[in-house]
């Protein structure tokens, strides 16, 4: 176990390190493709010393194209060529040649052959205690609504800033690891909040003291992790390898790991996510490969599985009725279907074109009836599902493809941006009473896109994201939707109120 008391260093996308060639290991690494031996001692004099000869990742983050979705090969050239500002990322191009860095790019995206161990051991001996569970005070070092405070991911330097959600002024500001995925997490008392990076890492911060306490590497691809409601364990799911993690909250030490394989199709599983569903104390988990959803029970020691076979794969999930219903959806499929968790069975499908975006999907009292509302990420429109009948009531149409929507229990509005196509600056106000659009905001120009939309604690004030290098987040009245103050932010993703993610408000995403 790893011991420090430093803060921990930002690492890059790309990471690369000139050190001497001779005091690089040479390995076969085992990669689809052909590759020139140029090609690999480049890799091995340049890369391996931060992100391992086996492109695993070390201090830096693994190369993999999973790792890299979000970094296209063109924007991966122009790093290794010219560096990256406010990392440790050197520019390369007085070393290496246009044709050199190309070929480079294309081992780094090339996929292994196999899947690599990454077991008890090798997750262990990234543990990192930075402060033990027990030195820090159990009291606010500062003055705040504890409850009302916002977590604002800036995706542009990887930091997090603290927000206060009343004067609306920045408490602080932290280092992360590379590419947080999934949003955080936050024990019932607000008072922890635990993150997870693309590389597998997941961090553990106190709100209280403004320190990262814990870390541990859970995974080499991670989706996303969750809590379990009473703060005991964490649980990260994994694309690679096919696993689930689960972890001790209190000091992130492994308490099990769980492969998501089968024994009746002979096959394993990538996780695309894993949801903690307080009332039935337990983990559900979205499976990429195996039509199958897994309940693990964290109310028992042993960790029990249940499984429910469905139609079709489901990677994409919302939940109704205290989580007794999950509601899932296909990549390919045109519809959803409602799965009975304690019957563990289909009970009714859902129309659901376009791609929906489940896991941004919200609920609201309509009428007489409770409704579900979702994007779709390949159509303009916004689907309002009864959950009484499953039947869709209405497709509001907008401007475009959205991504994510929000509400809140003291606010007649429920908002969704319009993340994709030329209209990326529009953000849509619905009424929840009519289900018309009854305003569209232009926070930003054409250029940028405007997205996510994070309440504070009594719904009056709706924070909105400038997704962009140089953005902002604007925060607006939710009643007379008049802009009160922006605050300039390094490419500002998701805000995440505490209150509403504690108590899993109804406009918040699960």
């Amino acid at each position: 176990m790893k011991k420090h008391k430093n803060q921990f260093l930002t690492f890059s996308l790309i990471v690369f390190v000139s050190i001497s060639f001779n005091q690089c290991k040479k390995t076969n690494i085992k990669i689809v493709g052909k590759f020139s031996q140029e090609t690999v001692n480049n890799y091995q004099e340049h890369c391996a010393f931060c992100h391992g000869k086996d492109k695993l990742g070390k201090m830096g983050p693994a190369l993999l194209p999973g790792n890299l979705k979000r970094l296209r090969k063109s924007k991966a050239q122009d790093v290794i060529l010219n560096g990256r500002i406010a990392t440790q990322m050197p520019a390369f191009k007085r070393k290496l040649n246009k044709e050199e860095i190309q070929d480079l790019v294309k081992y780094i995206y090339a996929p292994l052959s196999q899947v690599p161990v990454w077991g008890k051991k090798e997750i262990n001996d990234t543990r990192i205690v930075h402060y033990t569970y027990d030195s820090l005070g159990d009291t606010p070092t500062f003055k705040a609504d504890m409850m009302n405070l916002f977590l604002v991911v800036e995706l542009a330097e990887h930091h997090i800033t603290v927000l206060n959600g009343d004067t609306f002024n920045s408490i602080h500001r932290f280092k992360t690891r590379f590419a947080l995925h999934g949003g955080p997490k936050f024990t019932s008392n607000g008072r922890y909040v635990f993150m997870a990076s693309r590389d597998g890492w997941v961090s553990k911060f106190d709100i209280y003291n403004l320190k990262t306490t814990h870390e541990i590497r859970a995974g080499i691809n991670t989706r996303n992790l969750a809590v379990s409601h009473d703060g005991k364990y964490v649980m990260a799911g994994n694309y690679l390898p096919h696993n689930v993690v689960i972890l001790s909250a209190k000091d992130l030490s492994i308490v099990k790991i769980i492969p998501m394989e089968s024994l009746r199709y002979n096959k394993t599983s990538r996780v695309s996510a894993v949801y903690s569903a307080p009332p039935r104390k337990s983990f559900i988990i979205a499976l990429k490969d195996l039509k199958q959803i897994w309940e693990i029970s964290y109310d028992k020691p042993s960790f029990p599985i249940s499984k429910i076979l469905v139609d079709d794969y489901l990677d994409d999930f919302s939940f109704a009725n205290k989580f007794k219903l999950v509601i899932g959806a296909s990549r390919t499929a045109l519809n959803g279907i409602v799965i009975n968790m304690d019957e563990g069975k289909k009970i009714a499908e859902v129309e659901l074109p376009g791609m929906p975006h489940l896991g941004s999907g919200i609920t609201w009292k309509y009428k007489k009836t409770t409704v579900l509302a979702t994007p779709n990420l390949k159509t303009g429109e916004v689907s309002i599902i009864d959950t009484k009948t499953w039947k869709t009531i209405k497709k509001i149409k907008t401007l475009g493809p959205g991504f994510f929507m929000r509400s809140h229990e003291k606010t007649p509005y429920a908002w969704v941006d319009v993340f994709f196509g030329p209209n990326k600056n529009a953000m849509h106000i619905i009424d929840k009473k009519t289900l018309k659009i009854i305003k569209t905001l232009r926070p930003a120009p054409k250029n940028k896109t405007v997205a996510h939309v994070e309440f504070t604690k009594d719904g009056k004030y709706a924070l909105v994201s400038v997704w962009d290098n140089d953005g902002a987040v604007i925060v607006y009245n939710a009643k007379t939707l008049k802009e009160v103050k922006r605050i300039s932010m390094r490419k500002p993703s998701g805000k995440y109120n505490v209150y509403n993610k504690v108590t899993r408000s109804t406009g918040t995403s699960k």
